[in-house]
């Protein structure tokens, strides 16, 4: 799965999204079959299904609680399980989680199998602007050096308070400014560094070949997400 065509996988994750948030609030059974899309990808991509949730952690919440007051504004019966009513919030509230859900594994899915030059590649065949591609790939690149310079002055900070509990509030300006001026001046060096290299404003990859299987796989999906669609 590594192999394919960037832009194939990246088409088909986009589609698999539009594809699962257009089904009806009250539509759970064809959603539970877009799950076959997600098993795939874990299991041809040799990816771990515990470490897929582990590094979506903090976006799990946001899609577990989107939904949660339905029950509450939706309570008109659809069904009984025995003598439980089960109400239009209640599905509505699990076809909202499932969608959240699966669109976090599916985008996982796409990172985990591509690196972020091939999905910047995949994006720029699409035509979209080099100036966002540019500043996608700047980001992700050096999104750990901002870190690190967080972690810098909180153990800077620490040393020089070491009986105090966290950050005092009165310090959270000057600290955020003085974390905002030193990544300025490490984006700095590192520009000036890339211009050294021969940097002209737009980063130059090498083009993909397009083999069979990168235009049947996607294709594949396809008729299977119709399917699936209009089932």
């Amino acid at each position: 799965m590594n192999r394919l065509h960037p832009l194939g996988k990246l088409l088909l994750s986009v589609l698999y999204i539009f594809t699962v948030v257009s089904f009806d609030k009250y539509k759970v059974t064809p959603l539970i079959l877009m799950s076959v899309y997600l098993i795939f990808g874990f299991i041809i991509g040799e990816l771990s299904f515990r470490e897929g949730i582990y590094r979506v952690r903090l976006v799990l919440p946001l899609v577990i609680f989107v939904g949660i007051l339905n029950p509450f504004f939706d309570k008109r019966v659809l069904f009984y399980l025995g003598t439980f009513a089960v109400t239009g919030g209640m599905v509505s509230m699990l076809t909202l989680m499932l969608k959240g859900f699966y669109a976090v594994l599916s985008s996982y899915i796409l990172i985990a199998t591509t690196s972020i030059e091939d999905i910047c590649y995949a994006l720029r065949c699409v035509h979209v602007p080099k100036t966002v591609v540019l500043v996608i790939m700047l980001i992700y690149r050096y999104f750990d050096v901002m870190a690190k310079e967080a972690d810098r002055i909180m153990t800077a900070y620490t040393l020089r308070a070491p009986s105090q509990k966290g950050i005092h509030y009165k310090a959270w300006g000057t600290l955020v400014g003085q974390w905002l001026l030193r990544s300025m001046d490490r984006a700095e060096m590192v520009y000036e560094s890339m211009l050294l290299r021969g940097f002209n404003g737009d980063f130059k990859m090498r083009r993909k070949e397009v083999k069979k299987i990168d235009v049947l796989y996607p294709l594949f999906w396809i008729i299977v997400f119709i399917i699936i669609r209009h089932f």
